[in-house]
């Protein structure tokens, strides 16, 4: 990208937007283009149209989807399915009108199948039954990989899809229902030390194991690829190390201090029993993580205990 060039970063409040942006801004970059919700719903067609007519960006970062946890997807899935393609639908289509020169769609490890091959590549997608308790959001994601893809076959156009696994770090949502599931430890392990408690319960069994990545790195990575990279289909985003949901508890609290017990709630769903992306073709295409998941855990309890008295917990 040109230093001078037009970039729009959608969903530049979120936790991957706002990491986009420094990044871009750290990098030298000054012709940003921003817009909250409350000024530009994306889901609206007309007002993604006029924004986009208006504007002319020669870039697009597709950071903005409506996300959250289990909880969240289970219990919202018809918001997660047409919100989400109501925003993919409407930024991919204006993009192509008004020329945009390459677009950089984010979208989720959630759209592999539940009982993939590990580490999962690439390849498997669409190859087996998705995980249910967030099949509509994973649904919506596989239409805008293939949607990019269909625009690239048939226009021509540069988009490409990034794929990342499980994500946490600077501005991530706390919520104690909507939350995932490293943001939700950080804020039941704090509160449980500010009360004294004794126990801290933990979803599920602790069996499951997860791939993290901090938002920065996938900043980085994004920064990276969108200036490196023009292939079509998906490419996995990772650190390509993952962890028991056992192992992250016990990090956060030592993290965090607590000096209780952790006990885990086996009625609670666990969710796919392992998820860690192959990261062998972003590594060959020249990129890999620096930052580790205690390290990151630690950035990101700083970054909570800096807000914990003004955030509302969206």
């Amino acid at each position: 990208m040109e230093k001078n060039a037009k970039i729009y970063i959608a969903g530049h409040n979120g936790m991957v937007g706002s990491a986009i942006f420094r990044k871009l801004t750290e990098k030298g970059f000054e012709n940003i283009i921003t817009r909250p919700s409350k000024e530009l719903d994306l889901r609206n067609q007309q007002a993604v149209e006029g924004f986009f007519a208006a504007e002319k960006p020669e870039y697009v970062f597709l950071a903005a989807a409506k996300v959250g946890g289990i909880v969240a997807n289970n219990t919202y899935r018809a918001d997660f399915i047409y919100e989400n393609l109501a925003i993919q639908n409407n930024i991919i289509h204006q993009s192509y009108l008004t020329g945009v020169k390459k677009l950089l769609f984010l979208g989720s490890s959630c759209i592999y199948p539940k009982l993939a091959p590990q580490p999962i590549h690439e390849d498997d997608l669409l190859t087996g039954p998705l995980e249910e308790t967030n099949e509509p959001y994973a649904i919506a994601k596989i239409a805008g990989i293939k949607m990019c893809d269909a625009y690239r076959a048939q226009y021509g156009c540069n988009y490409i899809s990034v794929m990342p696994t499980n994500l946490y770090g600077y501005n991530d949502n706390y919520h104690p229902q909507n939350s995932h599931v490293l943001p939700a430890m950080i804020r039941r392990f704090h509160e449980a030390k500010l009360n004294n408690l004794d126990t801290v319960v933990i979803w599920g069994t602790g069996t499951p194991r997860r791939e993290f990545l901090f938002a920065d790195d996938l900043a980085e990575a994004c920064f990276y690829l969108i200036n490196n990279y023009n292939e079509p289909a998906p490419i996995n985003a990772g650190t390509g190390v993952d962890i028991s949901i056992a192992e992250l508890a016990g990090l956060v609290k030592k993290i965090i201090g607590f000096e209780g017990k952790i006990e885990y709630d086996h009625s609670k769903p666990d969710g796919a029993p392992r998820k860690l992306m192959d990261v062998s073709r972003l590594h060959n295409a020249g990129w890999k993580h620096s930052i580790d998941i205690e390290e990151g855990i630690g950035l990101a309890y700083a970054d909570f205990l800096a807000k914990a008295e003004n955030v509302a917990f969206r």
